[in-house]
């Protein structure tokens, strides 16, 4: 019977946080009461369709139509984010902060686009004026909890996240990215709860299986981590971590053809995968 070992857990990459459900940038602009908030991934920059430029191109005209309000420009900034074009958009945000300095929506937009051109001083300063703004402001709590995380400060990012999900108990991101604290810090039944909590509140998001399914590895829970990693690959068949992480399972169980088959896949992904590289080694398959 093979004995258990720990499993290398990856981080999500900066620009890949996004996609993982830990930020979300705010569509809908809001006014002083910071009352009217709705969301959207940031980070999914391939999509860069016709319609997308379409309504950039209709924002131009609303923004021309409304040259004192801060909301068409905090709605073109958000459009702007979607493709990748940042200094636009925190160009966009800004404007919208100068005619109105209490729009919260705007501060967390514009923090969100400060962390993706990695102007991390930046964004803490207006995830920080977003929750002065306004103390109830969910998805600022998150934002700012995010960066912690990745700057290590785990219990800073676990006060924030705490307090979001309390403000918001319905936010999957937020569940996700308390999970990755749990699960970094070695707790992984607590990880697969926030995880399972996540995915039940959102259940087309792809990272949160991947997570899970790390951690079931882990408690050595092998036959829910392959249902994980395989949700995961439905989603995203070029994750490697995805391939990766279903080889170990696969090899967990001492199903030896499929496990060296799912590292294989997670190289052709992945070359770099060490978890795939090593787990070949030790079935004794040159990579």
């Amino acid at each position: 019977m093979m004995t258990a070992k720990a499993l290398p857990l990856p981080m999500p990459r900066l620009g890949a946080l996004a996609t993982a459900g830990a930020l979300a940038l705010l569509v809908a602009a809001c006014g002083p009461t910071g009352r009217s908030v709705s969301s959207a991934g940031v980070a999914e920059l391939e999509q860069r369709s016709e319609a997308t430029e379409t309504n950039i191109a209709s924002l131009n005209q609303v923004v021309s139509a409304n040259p004192n309000s801060p909301e068409p420009y905090n709605t073109r900034g958000a459009a702007y984010a979607r493709v990748g074009r940042f200094q636009e958009a925190i160009t966009d945000f800004s404007t919208a902060i100068k005619i109105d300095p209490n729009n919260v929506a705007a501060y967390t937009n514009r923090a969100l686009a400060y962390r993706q051109i990695n102007r991390n001083d930046a964004a803490m300063s207006d995830f920080n004026a977003a929750i002065s703004v306004s103390p109830r402001h969910a998805p600022a709590f998150l934002g700012r909890a995010n960066l912690y995380r990745t700057q290590g400060l785990l219990s800073e990012a676990m006060a924030d996240l705490d307090v979001a999900i309390r403000l918001n108990p319905e936010a999957a991101p937020a569940f996700h990215a308390r999970g990755l604290i749990w699960q970094r810090q070695g707790n992984h039944p607590r990880a697969i709860t926030d995880f399972d909590n996540a995915i039940d509140r959102d259940p087309f998001a792809s990272a949160p299986y991947l997570a899970r399914g790390q951690s079931l590895i882990i408690v050595g829970k092998y036959d829910a981590a392959i249902e994980d990693f395989n949700a995961t690959l439905n989603v995203d068949n070029r994750s490697g971590d995805a391939w990766a992480g279903l080889g170990l399972a696969y090899e967990r169980q001492g199903n030896r053809t499929k496990a060296v088959e799912s590292y294989q896949r997670a190289l052709v992904v992945d070359n770099s995968s060490k978890l795939a590289r090593d787990g070949l080694a030790r079935l004794g398959v040159r990579a």
